[in-house]
C-alpha cells in the first residue's frame, strides 16, 4: 500500500519549509520551475505517494496530461554513500535498451531545488508483488513462470557489457566482496543503536572467508521480487526492475545470493514480519534450488559456495534495518513499521550467525 503524505512532506516554498520542524521532501515552486524547463507537463500537479515509503521517497505526478515518477532520498541525515539518486539515474540511463528498466526523463543535481538531488522517470504500468498475486496471474503455472522470469531477468542484467554501456568507473570490479564487508562494517558503526555481538561476529566471519569472485558484472544490489514489476496481464513477465540505488560493478553472485535469501521457499520455517515476499511460499513458485540451477544453466556461471553470499545478504539487511530503526526512533521518520525493526535486527543477526556455522 502507498504510504501517506505527511503535512510537512510537501511545501510551497523553502521559507515555508524552514518554519517546520522537519525539512520537506518536495518544495513545489522551484520544483515546478524545473519541470517546466524539462518539458514535463504544465500547471499544478496531482501528486500521490508510491511504495511503502520505508526508504527513498517516490511520487507519481500527473501534470497537464503528462504522468511521470519522481524519486528522491529520505530526510537527512543519511549514511555515507547511501540513497544516491544521481548514481541510480546514471545506471538506469546506461541500461536503457539493454535491460528492463524505466527511462529517465530528467535529472537534477542542484540541492537548491528541493533540498536534495532527484530524478524523474517514466511511469510504467504493472504489478509490484509481495504478499499476494493479482487475480490475473494467480495460478500455479503463472507463479512458476514469474519465478523463472525473475531468474532470467537477473541473467540478462549480468550479461550486459558494462564497459560498452558507459559504466567504466561506476564501480571497482577488483576486491568487490572485501569492500562490501568493509563498507557495511562502517555502516554498522554509523547505524547501530546498541551493541549486538552476533552482527560483529558475522562480519568477522565474512571477512575471514572471502570467496574467489567470477568476472565482474553490473550488480543491482537489492534484487528481489518486490523490486520488480510484472505485466498486468498473463503470461507472467517482468516488465521493469526498480530501485537501483545500490547498484555497482562487482560480483554477480552477490545478487544471486541476495535474491535467494529474500525469496521465501515454501519449505522454509514459518515467516515473520520481516519476510519481504511471502507470496513465493505458494504452490507453483519454483523452489530455491530450482532458481539456483536455472541461473547456473542460463548464465553459464558455475556456482561456488552460495552460503557466503546468502550470509552477506542477511548481514547487509541487518545493517540497513538498524539504520531505518535509528531514523524512526529518533523522529526522522513517521513510519511505525521502521520502529518495529528493533527486535527484527536481533533475530536476523541470530539467523545469519547460525548460517555461518553450517557445514
Amino acid at each position: 500500500m502507498p504510504h501517506e503524505i505527511a503535512a510537512d512532506d510537501i511545501v510551497r516554498t523553502h521559507a515555508e519549509g524552514e518554519a517546520n520542524a522537519r525539512v520537506p521532501l518536495l518544495v513545489l515552486d522551484p520544483l515546478l520551475a524545473f519541470l517546466d524547463r524539462s518539458g514535463l507537463g504544465e500547471g499544478e500537479p496531482e501528486i500521490s505517494a508510491i511504495g511503502d515509503g520505508h526508504s527513498n521517497a517516490t511520487y507519481r505526478f500527473a501534470r497537464g496530461g503528462a504522468t511521470f515518477v519522481l524519486r528522491r532520498p529520505p530526510r537527512p541525515p543519511l549514511p555515507p554513500s547511501a540513497n544516491d539518486m544521481l548514481r541510480e539515474a546514471r545506471v538506469l540511463r546506461a541500461l536503457e535498451g539493454r535491460a528492463r528498466v524505466p527511462r529517465v526523463l530528467a535529472v537534477c543535481d542542484d540541492d537548491s531545488v528541493i533540498g536534495a538531488p532527484f530524478y524523474v522517470m517514466e511511469e510504467i504500468s504493472g504489478h509490484v508483488i509481495t504478499k499476494t498475486m493479482p487475480a490475473e496471474l494467480d495460478t500455479p503455472q503463472e507463479r512458476r513462470r514469474a519465478g523463472e522470469e525473475l531468474v532470467d531477468t537477473l541473467v540478462e542484467i549480468h550479461a550486459v557489457d558494462w564497459r560498452e554501456a558507459g559504466l567504466e568507473g561506476f564501480g571497482r570490479p577488483e576486491g568487490y566482496t572485501e569492500r562490501q564487508v568493509r563498507r557495511f562494517l562502517g555502516l554498522w558503526d554509523h547505524n547501530k543503536t546498541r551493541e549486538i555481538p552476533a552482527v560483529e561476529s558475522v562480519g568477522a566471519w565474512l571477512k575471514a572467508n572471502l570467496p574467489d569472485s567470477p568476472p565482474a558484472t553490473i550488480v543491482h544490489g537489492d534484487y528481489r521480487l518486490g523490486n520488480t514489476m510484472l505485466a498486468l496481464q498473463p503470461p507472467a513477465r517482468v516488465v521493469t526492475v526498480l530501485d537501483w540505488e545500490m547498484s555497482t560493478i562487482g560480483d554477480p553472485l552477490a545478487d544471486l545470493g541476495y535474491f535467494c535469501t529474500m525469496y521465501a521457499d515454501r519449505d522454509d520455517p514459518p515467516g515473520n514480519t520481516f519476510e519481504l515476499s511471502p507470496v513465493t511460499r505458494e504452490e507453483g513458485w519454483p523452489r530455491r534450488a530450482e532458481l539456483l540451477a536455472r541461473y547456473e544453466e542460463r548464465s553459464g556461471r558455475s556456482m561456488t559456495d552460495i552460503r557466503w553470499y546468502q550470509t552477506l545478504a542477511l548481514w547487509k539487511s541487518i545493517v540497513f534495518m538498524e539504520g531505518n530503526y535509528k531514523r524512526a526512533s529518533t523522529g526522522l521518520s513517521d513510519d511505525p513499521y521502521l520502529k518495529s525493526f528493533g527486535e527484527g535486527v536481533v533475530s536476523l543477526a541470530a539467523r545469519a550467525e547460525a548460517l555461518t556455522r553450517q557445514a
